[in-house]
């Protein structure tokens, strides 16, 4: 199931093909898949390559480690996360190893690698679909984070499927066109607010 983005502008088919699927089949995810996406997020860059990230793993065929992290998910994400052939949890270390300060970049670099995780799913044809809703308290007790170290997201991967299953409101949701902020938002000159000439 292919969701190609209406881009104003030329990027790589992985970009334009990258989505947040809420509909996934039966396949499971072999262990060579599964350590290339995640050699894709170990390479990210980070404030003095401190490499913050962790991630929390569940295969669905663990069925206790499954049912553990889909436990922690929102009612809403419950709804459709339960197909999913993995579930995992982002997890930020929030210090420096060398100086012990506070590493006020972390949140940030875990994003780029879990960016470059769903980059690399995409290239092997899995969906990534990351979710704010859960409970980031409790999956500090349930899946024994350590002093020092945050939950950051929830993430489903598999391969995605038609949603012709799904209940009415999320496969409308699914199927809606996909958009974004025009560029002239996002990007300025100079300063805030200041639009980028000959650019957008």
């Amino acid at each position: 199931m292919k969701r190609t983005a209406p881009v104003a502008h030329p990027v790589h088919e992985i970009i334009a093909e990258r989505h947040s699927p809420r509909c996934f089949g039966g396949r499971s995810i072999d262990s060579e898949t599964l350590a290339s996406l995640f050699e894709a997020a170990r390479w990210a860059p980070s404030s003095f390559n401190e490499q913050p990230w962790r991630f929390i793993i569940a295969r669905r065929e663990d069925k206790a480690d499954h049912e553990r992290l889909f436990d922690l998910l929102t009612p809403g994400n419950q709804t459709w996360a339960h197909t999913a052939a993995v579930l995992a949890v982002s997890v930020a270390k929030l210090t420096f190893t060398r100086t012990g300060k506070t590493n006020r970049h972390a949140f940030h670099d875990v994003g780029i690698a879990s960016g470059l995780l769903a980059a690399q799913a995409t290239a092997h044809g899995i969906g990534l679909h990351m979710m704010a809703g859960f409970d980031h308290e409790r999956a500090k007790t349930v899946l024994a984070i350590p002093d020092g170290f945050e939950a950051v997201a929830g993430l489903a991967l598999g391969y995605p499927e038609e949603p012709e299953n799904m209940p009415p409101a999320e496969r409308e949701r699914i199927e809606a066109p996909r958009t974004r902020r025009p560029l002239e938002e996002l990007l300025f000159q100079g300063r805030f607010g200041q639009p980028a000439k000959g650019i957008t």
